[in-house]
């Protein structure tokens, strides 16, 4: 199937062939990707069925590229983000239990500002906008609204394997054998 130039992204790997991150899936443009290979930062794994040509030669574009170096990611601390929150939390919101798309989601103070709460991982949780609403300036105990799941900071492994649990919504086959390979095969 032939993809307009633009889609042609290239799933980047490590140099473990794991990708970087699942979600959002580590992709770079076809244009980013060429540059590094040029740059001898990565080795083409996988090529579309797609070329681009300069004045002296032509390229086929890589779909699946891997970095020389590894990279390693375990120890960084992630960032405190909307998105971050949503995805330790599994875009579930932790007063009704709710999985819901992340456009209808928010998040709440558990302890509100206004009662002295901080904007921290150890007091944000993923929260529909009902809940958020209904659950106003209040503590948890005055409302009898308490999350499912303590707020606390995740590992950048953590939101990583959290990840894994949410495809996305573009795969070329060329990328296939990339990811989730590390998963249980079911017997």
């Amino acid at each position: 199937m032939e993809h307009d130039i633009s889609q042609c992204k290239a799933l980047l790997l490590n140099a473990d062939f794991r990708p970087l991150s699942y979600y959002p899936l580590s992709t770079i443009s076809w244009k980013d990707a060429i540059k590094a290979v040029f740059l001898d930062r990565v080795n083409i794994v996988e090529h579309y069925n797609r070329h681009v040509s300069s004045a002296r030669m032509q390229f086929q574009l890589p779909s699946v590229i891997a970095l020389k170096e590894y990279i390693p990611y375990v120890n960084k601390k992630p960032a405190f983000s909307r998105f971050n929150v949503f995805l330790r939390d599994e875009f579930t919101c932790q007063y009704t239990g709710l999985r819901l798309p992340s456009s209808e989601l928010t998040f709440d103070h558990v302890i509100p500002r206004s009662r002295g709460g901080r904007t921290t991982w150890e007091n944000i949780v993923t929260a529909s906008q009902s809940a958020n609403i209904k659950k106003a300036d209040l503590l948890p105990r005055e409302c009898d609204m308490y999350p499912i799941k303590p707020p606390r900071e995740p590992t950048a492994w953590e939101l990583h394997e959290i990840g894994k649990k949410f495809p996305p919504e573009y795969l070329h086959e060329t990328w296939e054998d990339y990811l989730y390979w590390d998963s249980e095969l079911d017997q």
